[in-house]
């Protein structure tokens, strides 16, 4: 315990050798505590995260009552194929009468496990493909996606950093190293980033404020870096009958495909450097 907190503290001092530090937590004034304790949150940030909580919670109730009556044992979070199919199934029958409490139940579910960081949004994708088809499916997971990781983003700009600190130490440094050596492309590093599965999407929405990368760079990327992975999910929800695992959405070469998309993102970046470089080199006589 002394060790950790030593080691953050060393973190968190001002650099002098040369090490790329963590940007100081500039809504508190430059002051960091950093938190190592079983619960990392300070009484006021916990409140705050539960009234967001709270807040969700009170809009997935109102669309909930809105419905017609359902049966409550379809309603849960699928964990394989053959549960995704029997929640299609049923969910469709109410799509056509009830598409705009479907639509809002849909978006808030999405947007909230985004924002707390709750695993299982590959379904949810899968499930739009399944309800709405291709092109809808799309923008309609790519517009949730992109509010989740918005709205993450902002309530980890709030009270993120000592979560994240105690959840990925050593990561968030790497992280923070990254985008200072790329703070002229960062675009381009944020959406390969983005199309590949270098960092786990949930890492870069809560980590991205702390490392002060802007919010404008954050959400473009965000929104072009989703359409490649969304289509593959989103179309393989159409198709959900000839899937047999969740592991065959993402194989060898769709991944392989991913990285290809992302090293073109980077390209404009080489580029740049190699021209700087040279620019740079002296002239002979």
């Amino acid at each position: 315990m002394e060790e950790a907190a030593k080691s953050t503290e060393d973190v968190m001092n001002s650099s002098s050798t040369g090490i790329q530090q963590i940007p100081p937590n500039q809504g508190r004034g430059g002051k960091v505590s950093m938190r190592m304790s079983e619960l990392p949150l300070t009484m006021f940030e916990t409140i705050v995260a539960l009234c967001i909580f709270g807040t969700f919670a009170i809009a997935l109730l109102g669309i909930y009552l809105s419905m017609p009556r359902i049966d409550h044992n379809l309603l849960k979070l699928p964990r394989t194929v053959s549960e995704l199919r029997i929640l299609t199934d049923y969910v469709s029958k109410y799509t056509d009468d009830y598409k705009l409490q479907v639509l809002l139940g849909y978006c808030t579910i999405y947007i909230f496990m985004q924002t707390f960081m709750i695993p299982g949004t590959i379904v949810m994708s899968l499930l739009a493909g399944s309800l709405f088809g291709v092109a809808q499916g799309m923008a309609l997971v790519v517009f949730t996606a992109s509010a989740g990781a918005s709205c993450c983003y902002l309530l980890s700009k709030l009270i993120g950093r000592p979560l994240a600190m105690w959840l990925w130490g050593d990561k968030l440094h790497y992280f923070t190293r990254e985008v200072a050596k790329r703070k002229d492309y960062l675009f381009n590093y944020m959406l390969f980033l983005r199309v590949t599965p270098t960092l786990p999407n949930t890492f870069i929405n809560v980590c991205s404020p702390i490392v002060n990368i802007p919010y404008p760079i954050f959400i473009g990327a965000t929104v072009v870096g989703l359409v490649p992975a969304t289509f593959v999910t989103v179309r393989a929800g159409v198709a959900l009958n000839t899937l047999s695992s969740f592991r065959e959405l993402y194989d060898f070469k769709t991944v392989a495909a991913f990285f290809c998309i992302g090293l073109v993102a980077v390209v404009p970046t080489i580029l740049n450097r190699s021209q700087l470089h040279d620019s740079e080199k002296p002239h002979s006589s």
